[in-house]
């Protein structure tokens, strides 16, 4: 039987170990509480080194988390393992390869939040 979720921060957590766990790199979590219309209240930003590490972390979080009582309302991006973006509505999860991240480079879009950076 699944646990019951009990907060967004406790949900945060189980992303942000599970992630570590398979070694996500460069994991950066994101509070977007204070800011005007944001998508989620919090993004969790990682990346892995190949197509399937990137998948690897993903299952990992999915496993995790519902596991841990919070079902995933969203994903894409499985297919081909560049960018996975896994929504828990409240919280938001981008697994990018390296390259998309750099690309994209979410953390200077954002930087009006409050980011912290995670290590085992």
């Amino acid at each position: 039987m699944a646990k019951k979720k009990s907060s967004k921060v406790s949900l945060k957590k189980v992303v942000i170990d599970a992630i570590l766990d398979k070694k996500g790199n460069d994991v950066v979590s994101l509070d977007l509480r204070k800011i005007k219309d944001t998508p989620s209240e919090f993004l969790i930003i990682t990346h892995g080194d190949s197509n399937t590490h990137v998948k690897a972390i993903c299952d990992n979080v999915i496993e995790e988390t519902r596991n841990a009582g919070f079902p995933v309302y969203h994903s894409e991006g499985q297919k081909n393992g560049e960018w996975i973006i896994v929504d828990y509505v409240d919280v938001t999860v981008h697994i990018f390869y390296r390259d998309k991240r750099d690309f994209y480079a979410l953390e200077e879009l954002w930087n009006d939040a409050k980011a912290t950076k995670h290590q085992e």
